[in-house]
Formats: C-alpha cells, sequence, structure tokens
C-alpha cells in the first residue's frame, strides 16, 4: 500500500494514540494525521515481516517513539539485533550501522531505508587508506571507532565506542596505538591516557561544528545551564562543557542528575527524544542536523518493509575480519565486568 494512500482514521487514531500522547509535545498537532497512518502500518508489517526496527538516538521522534522496537547508540543497535529471533531487521540510522548489524547477523536480512545516509567519518577512510598507514607504522595496533565502514573494520586489530575508547585503547597494553577515524575523540582518548595516539584526521561535519565561543554565549545567554557534549566535538568545545559522553552516557547522566536546563551539544533531534523521558527538564536545543540522519522517514521505512529492500551485503571475508575486531572489543567489557 503507498504512503500516499494511507489515510487517518478513526482506527489508526487509536491504534497511534498512545504514542501521540508521549510525543505530542514534540510533534506538531498539523503533523500527527500525515505520520500516524504510516505508523499503524509500519506496525502491522513489522509482525508480517516477523521484522524489527532499531532506531538510532539522532532518528525523529516519529521513528524513534512510533516505530522502533530497540533504540540506543549505534553498537547497541547492532547487539539487540543479533539478539533477537527477527527474521528482518531495519536499520533506521546511517550505512555503517547497518554494516555492522548485518556483520553480527549474517543470517538475517538488514534492510536501510535509503542507501544515501552516509557519513562523513565513515566516508573519510577506507581499507586501503588505513593499509597504507599501517605500512608507514609496521606492529603499531589498530584500533576503529564503530564509525566505520566494514573494509575499515577489517583492517583493524579492535573496534571501540565513544563510551569505551579509553578502555579498549589502554587494554591492548602497549605504548602507542592507530586510532581511526575520528581527530577529536581520539584527543579526547589521548587526554585521557597515557597511550600515544597516532591521530586520523577524519571529523564528524554535525559535531565539528560547535564551537566553544558557542557554549560560551549558551552560558552567559541561560544562567545555570548544564552543557553536555559529545567526544567528537572539537577540544574548546570539551573544555567548555559541564559533562562529555557518548549519546548514551548523556541520557544517562540526565536521569541521574536532572539538571533544570540542559543542552546536548550533539545532533539535535536526540535532544527532541530524549526530553520525552524528562519533561521536567528544559532542553536547549543547539540544533546541528545530520543529512544522514534525515534521509529516514516513515515513507522510505514502510517501503523498505514493503519491499524488503534496499538490502546490506557484506562480503563474507570482510565481514569475517571485521567480526573478530568487534567481538575483540565486546570481550573487554565482559572482562571488566567481571573484574
Amino acid at each position: 500500500m503507498s504512503a500516499t494512500t494511507l489515510e487517518y482514521t478513526p482506527a489508526v487514531e487509536r491504534a497511534t494514540r498512545d504514542v501521540w500522547q508521549r510525543v505530542r509535545h514534540v510533534i506538531p498537532d498539523v503533523e500527527w494525521p500525515v505520520h500516524a497512518p504510516l505508523i499503524a502500518r509500519i506496525n502491522e508489517l513489522k509482525t508480517e515481516r516477523n521484522a524489527i526496527i532499531l532506531a538510532h538516538n539522532y532518528q525523529v521522534p516519529e521513528i524513534f517513539y512510533g516505530v522502533a522496537d530497540y533504540t540506543g547508540d549505534s553498537l547497541g543497535l547492532a547487539q539487540f539485533g543479533a539478539g533477537t529471533d527477527a527474521d528482518v531487521i531495519v536499520l533506521c540510522g546511517v550505512h555503517f550501522m547497518a554494516e555492522t548489524a548485518k556483520i553480527l547477523s549474517p543470517e538475517k536480512t538488514v534492510l536501510i531505508p535509503d542507501v544515501r545516509a552516509g557519513c562523513s567519518l565513515a566516508a573519510s577512510i577506507t581499507g586501503k587508506s588505513l593499509r597504507a598507514m599501517k605500512a608507514r607504522y609496521p606492529g603499531v595496533p589498530v584500533v576503529s571507532y564503530v564509525n566505520t565502514t566494514a573494509d575499515v573494520k577489517a583492517e583493524s586489530d579492535i573496534c571501540c565506542t565513544s563510551a569505551n575508547a579509553v578502555q579498549v585503547v589502554e587494554s591492548l597494553g602497549v605504548d602507542r596505538v592507530i586510532f581511526t577515524p575520528d581527530k577529536y575523540l581520539g584527543r579526547y582518548v589521548a587526554s585521557k591516557t597515557d597511550v600515544e595516539i597516532i591521530l586520523w584526521e577524519g571529523a564528524c561535519e554535525v559535531h565539528e561544528r560547535f564551537t566553544g565561543q558557542e557554549l560560551r554565549e549558551y552560558r552567559q545567554a541561560r544562567p545555570g545551564l548544564h552543557i553536555m557534549a559529545h567526544p567528537e566535538c572539537p577540544p574548546d568545545v570539551l573544555a567548555e562543557a559541564d559533562f562529555v559522553g557518548s549519546t548514551s552516557g548523556m541520557i544517562r547522566h540526565v536521569a541521574d542528575t536532572r539538571p533544570a536546563e540542559v543542552a546536548l551539544i550533539t545532533e539535535c533531534s536526540m535532544a527532541s527524544n530524549v526530553s520525552v523521558e524528562f519533561p521536567d527538564v528544559k532542553f536547549t536545543q543547539p540544533c546541528n542536523l545530520c543529512p544522514h540522519m534525515q534521509r529516514i522517514t516513515l515513507p522510505k521505512v514502510l517501503r523498505a518493509l514493503e519491499t524488503l529492500s534496499p538490502q546490506v551485503e557484506v562480503p563474507a571475508e570482510v565481514a569475517a575480519r571485521a567480526k573478530v575486531a568487534v567481538e575483540r572489543m565486546l570481550a573487554v567489557g565482559r572482562s571488566s565486568s567481571l573484574s
């Protein structure tokens, strides 16, 4: 059924009423009759297809709360998908995330609603360029952020997230590592460890646009504002922040501290999503949108489920090597939780 033929009927209103009650303060009233029929039909199709929808923290609220079965950071999405008995995974995020889901769930059909949903970080490095860097530093292990393509993961010794990057680097027990691809996350890690960090000069096109001066201006305009920044931001931004952490770390920090007013210095859709869970907290929303995350829309999610396309595939040999790097990272987390 085409998205253009769906109507906002009384049955649709009843089926989506609970969702609307949750998101009504972050989605304009006039938009709901457009979103609701899509949400209702997508949720029906999930059952028909034995499908789950995984949505990154940067997805828009109508996807995040309307149709997602699991929400979180990129690695969490892939891990959740691997642990379910679903036949189909629809990854509402960017392409490297869908690749990671396929690496951990090779037997499942993995769909991404728009194949153009890329990532400036992932695009900044290739397997070939990483092999050339490894040749310049023979024997130095490679730590690659999960925000990389499968071929880069396959050339890496171990992966990391923004939450565990310091722990992963120190787990190797070496004096220096190659860290790819985010130069700002790498510099943040270098400030937290004695291990020498050899940087790749990649950056996130969303986070690198923030400046320390912007944060100082926010504080001047809003005394008492609590600022939380993602470690993909430049050093002057992190120096001005009250808290530095991953997307999941930010959510936990809001839950633990309940600041009166907070600014999340990251992709701005996340503030809308988090504000639904914390109505007592005022969210100031400096709005840098990720153009790639914004490519994922409800009509495209519906079309992906209807057609079971576009499917994400990773060559078996690449996937096997990339999975080793991801599993080494997961093993670090398991060992630390036992200690």
